[in-house]
């Protein structure tokens, strides 16, 4: 079995934390698009601060580049989603609008493959639960639109 170091371990749990908010948004989202994002979707961005924290944690200690950056890509979808959802309050979604969906996507899958991708140097089967869940996660979010 591979032994983590705590840096190890707090990669883990915050991937799994990341990806598991995720599902629970998207699912809860698919039943209530507008009153629950417009009140609640502020939270998942909001998760960018912890995020930073973490990959500050283990930048300093010492974790290669896949590992900590993440939580800066989180913090830049974070931002781009807030500015556009919450600040400029901009109906992006319906109708589509790409100009802003090729950057809010690419944020997004950006930040879920540092927060995946990583896994598979950790543990391999922590890995597929992991993908498992980031495909659950992408099909309830793209049913939710």
């Amino acid at each position: 079995m591979t032994r983590f170091d705590n840096l190890d371990v707090l990669f883990i749990v915050w991937a799994f934390l990341f990806q598991v908010v995720l599902v629970i948004h998207f699912a809860v989202r698919k039943r209530c698009l507008e009153s629950y994002t417009l009140n609640f979707g502020w939270v998942v961005y909001a998760l960018s601060i912890p995020a930073v924290v973490i990959s500050v944690v283990l930048l300093l200690g010492g974790k290669s580049w896949s590992f900590w950056l993440g939580g800066f890509l989180f913090l830049a979808c974070a931002a781009y989603g807030y500015w556009v959802d919450y600040v400029r309050q901009i109906p992006w979604r319906k109708p589509l609008r790409l100009s802003i969906m090729f950057p809010y996507v690419f944020l997004y899958l950006a930040t879920a493959m540092f927060y995946w991708w990583p896994l598979g140097l950790l543990s391999r089967p922590l890995w597929f639960v992991a993908a498992v869940l980031f495909v659950i996660g992408t099909v309830l979010n793209v049913a939710s639109h």
